[in-house]
């Protein structure tokens, strides 16, 4: 099969590609920028096609012949707060995206999203809901997956806590009850590869979410174990945690921000399982935990033998 990606240099489309790729299919992937060091991680065989994503015929041109297209750009934070890249990355492109699949004749199309799209005052699920109307609107084969938040190996949730935990012995901590359940980026990738060879699946909006349903301060707590460090979280009432959000806003790299805090409104569980419907059993937080983290356990005895060593 001939797939054309979209942000496929991220954390999940890593992944994808790498299953993809072990099944023989013919992979572009378009980026704006692609660093060398990402390409170097990208599977054997895979055509990188560098320029705008935004320029209409580039898209267009490199959709000709795919027999699907993959869109899994996507943003968690933008320069200001005011809705304009999220409304730039999530509708504008998904709408050229579309645009280009209807010009080139292919059908076929996979659009990442989001667990609560459309819902709540946050710019991020605004935009994602708004990227969804689009694509159902397409009369395009599509199919749209609304993943909690995704671990594994390099994510942006267990591994970006870890690194704050390791700063200070305190971490105050906003919207701490707001409830998850994180879904395994294998599982994810499952779920697209298996949208992939059904047509069963066109039109249809998969959630993808796990079997651990955890606040968000239990789960910084369960990563602060696993590293076996002593950690104190403080929930921050809501006054501070929109300071805190606000304060963000203006660090480099935005750790947190007002867009975050105003998505962790509204709890990240599904009420769809969509593994169950696509015949996945979903992978355990605590089966994979180590594998990211890391372990204690494991760290001791390298220790150990360095000490013997020094003396």
């Amino acid at each position: 099969m001939k797939i054309t990606l979209l942000g496929a240099t991220g954390f999940v489309g890593r992944v994808l590609l790498a299953r993809l790729a072990q099944e023989g299919h013919q992979l572009t992937v378009l980026s704006r920028n692609p660093h060398a060091h990402l390409v170097r991680l990208l599977p054997p065989g895979t055509r990188v096609v560098t320029g705008d994503v935004y320029d209409p015929e580039l898209l267009k041109a490199n959709f000709a012949g795919a027999d699907a297209v993959i869109n899994l750009v996507g943003i968690l934070n933008e320069a200001g707060d005011n809705g304009r890249g999220f409304h730039r990355a999530h509708v504008a492109l998904t709408k050229l995206v579309v645009a280009a699949c209807q010009l080139a004749g292919t059908k076929r199309l996979l659009q990442m999203s989001s667990l609560n799209a459309g819902r709540g005052d946050s710019f991020y699920l605004k935009t994602r809901g708004e990227a969804e109307a689009a694509v159902k609107a397409s009369g395009l084969d599509w199919t749209i997956f609304e993943p909690s938040v995704v671990f594994g190996i390099g994510d942006g949730f267990f591994c970006r806590f870890a690194e704050l935990l390791k700063l200070s012995p305190v971490l105050p901590l906003a919207k701490a009850g707001t409830r998850f359940a994180p879904v395994y980026v294998g599982d994810v990738v499952e779920a697209m590869r298996r949208a992939l060879h059904s047509r069963s699946t066109i039109g249809q909006v998969y959630e993808l979410y796990g079997a651990d349903v955890m606040t968000l301060g239990d789960l910084v707590r369960l990563t602060a174990r696993q590293l076996g460090l002593k950690r104190v979280v403080v929930p921050l009432p809501d006054a501070l945690a929109r300071l805190q959000a606000f304060a963000f806003d203006f660090v480099p790299g935005k750790p947190f921000s007002s867009d975050n805090y105003r998505s962790l409104k509204l709890d990240s569980v599904g009420a769809i399982d969509g593994l169950h419907q696509l015949g996945i059993e979903p992978t355990r937080i605590g089966q994979q935990l180590a594998t990211i983290l890391g372990s204690p356990a494991e760290k001791q005895p390298r220790y150990d033998r360095y000490r013997s060593v020094a003396r």
